[in-house]
């Protein structure tokens, strides 16, 4: 059955915003030259706001929510740094990987706690985990 529906655009004009499109959609980047419409990255020195909602009262709440929102930095800069082809991986290989990518300081330091006991880490979210769990996390 045909969908006789109205389409406000005519078979050219849409041609024409396929053609405008197709640059777009292969590069994946905008082909504009008009800067104005593009997001501007934030810089070094912005004020980053914590996206988290409300700040909890002082105490045990506020520690807990303070070690999640580090523990989810964290990860997100794990899995930012290390490719998937690095998993399994050891403390060894995630920490050659983390200097290959040129990965923060911070986040080396993080790793460099890992245990040197052999064990294997599957993806991010373990690494964080056993950073947390361990002696020295």
């Amino acid at each position: 059955m045909v969908e006789r529906g109205g389409n406000p655009v005519s078979p050219r004009k849409d041609d024409e915003l396929k053609h405008e499109l197709e640059g777009q959609l292969r590069s994946g980047r905008p082909t504009h030259a008009e800067e104005a419409y593009e997001p501007e990255p934030p810089a070094d020195d912005d004020i980053r706001v914590d996206p988290g909602g409300p700040v909890p009262p002082p105490g045990e709440a506020r520690e807990r929510a303070q070690a999640e929102t580090e523990a989810d930095t964290l990860r997100v800069e794990l899995a930012r740094h290390l490719e998937r082809t690095s998993f399994p991986a050891d403390r060894r290989t995630v920490l050659d990987g983390l200097e290959a990518h040129h990965a923060p300081e911070p986040v080396l330091e993080a790793a460099r706690r890992l245990p040197d006991d052999g064990g294997r880490y599957a993806n991010a979210t373990e690494i964080v985990d056993a950073l947390r769990s361990g002696p020295a996390g």
